[in-house]
């Protein structure tokens, strides 16, 4: 047996079957929690797929913290927040030595340490984590600060992977950089107002300053779902700068976020107040598509006639 056959006939190391392991577990998360991110990141090739889904794995993993799955498995306030902060720990120690005891931490921590992302974006996303623990409403400063943390570092932790993407073109680096904190925020608040039931009634949080919601109203549901259309257009104007699969992957994401911020519009205030708006399948099926055969985001408009159309 010559050295090239034994070359072929190796399998993976230990590491890297682990590592390919992990990554597959990541996937599972991004599956089972997220059908519109899961569809966008099928409009990504590999590697940059699995980068994705590792970033959103250790995100959701985080979220699930402090949205109530440890205190319904009976862990105390004080319990919850140490959780928090062991994976926040386990996380930096990962992103050093390359390895973790928990898949998703490690599955992260490949991306990370591959892609650039460093603790200058994990830390304001643990931070704004550990203020859902602490923090019940929000004035202007802390809620910028917040979304800051929750969305938009995440929005920079992709584009360090669509960066890294062999056919993304170089230049434009302020304007995807605005691009993407513009476009985790505007996911973040409409997540913020189609999850106004659960927030108030069940998490006791309110994430709009001067929120009240015995007298939240369609003035203000309909000026929050402006910022989010500002928000929105803004990102739209980065897409054109991101490797094509990356931009059709981004542009899907974006489709289905401004149909739901559409349908969030024509849904009375006190209707949210009880019920979670969401996109049918079948509707995010024909976004896919749409996106798949090259139609890109439009920038909202303001004309009455045609407000609120896909």
């Amino acid at each position: 047996m010559n050295g090239h056959t034994l070359a072929r006939t190796a399998g993976p190391t230990a590491l890297q079957r682990y590592s390919a392991t992990a990554s597959s577990s990541a996937r599972v998360v991004i599956t089972r929690y997220s059908t519109s991110f899961s569809l966008a990141c099928r409009m990504l090739g590999s590697p940059a797929r699995e980068h994705i889904s590792n970033v959103y794995a250790l995100v959701r993993l985080a979220d699930e913290v402090v949205d109530g799955v440890a205190r319904e498995a009976g862990l105390e306030a004080q319990e919850v927040a140490a959780a928090l902060e062991h994976l926040e720990a386990e996380t930096e120690a990962a992103l050093a030595s390359g390895y973790s005891t928990n898949m998703i931490v490690h599955a992260f921590a490949c991306t990370a340490r591959s892609q650039g992302i460093t603790t200058e974006l994990t830390r304001p996303f643990f931070a704004s984590m550990r203020s859902d623990l602490l923090v019940t409403s929000h004035d202007d400063a802390t809620l910028k600060g917040y979304i800051y943390g929750s969305a938009e570092v995440v929005g920079l932790m992709c584009l360090a992977v669509f960066r890294c993407m062999p056919d993304a073109p170089a230049g434009h680096e302020a304007q995807t950089e605005t691009a993407a904190r513009r476009l985790g925020a505007a996911f973040q608040k409409v997540n913020f107002l189609r999850d106004l039931a659960t927030d108030t009634s069940e998490l006791g949080r309110s994430y709009f300053p001067g929120l009240d919601p015995k007298a939240f109203s369609d003035e203000h549901k309909n000026a929050l779902v402006r910022e989010i259309s500002a928000d929105l257009d803004a990102a739209a104007l980065g897409i054109a700068h991101l490797a094509p699969r990356a931009a059709r992957a981004v542009a899907m994401a974006h489709g289905l976020f401004s149909e739901l911020n559409h349908r969030l519009e024509r849904t009375p205030a006190a209707e949210l107040m009880t019920r979670r708006i969401s996109v049918p399948n079948g509707y995010k099926a024909m976004i896919a598509l749409r996106t798949a055969l090259g139609r890109r985001p439009s920038i909202t408009t303001t004309d009455p006639a045609t407000k609120g159309q896909p």
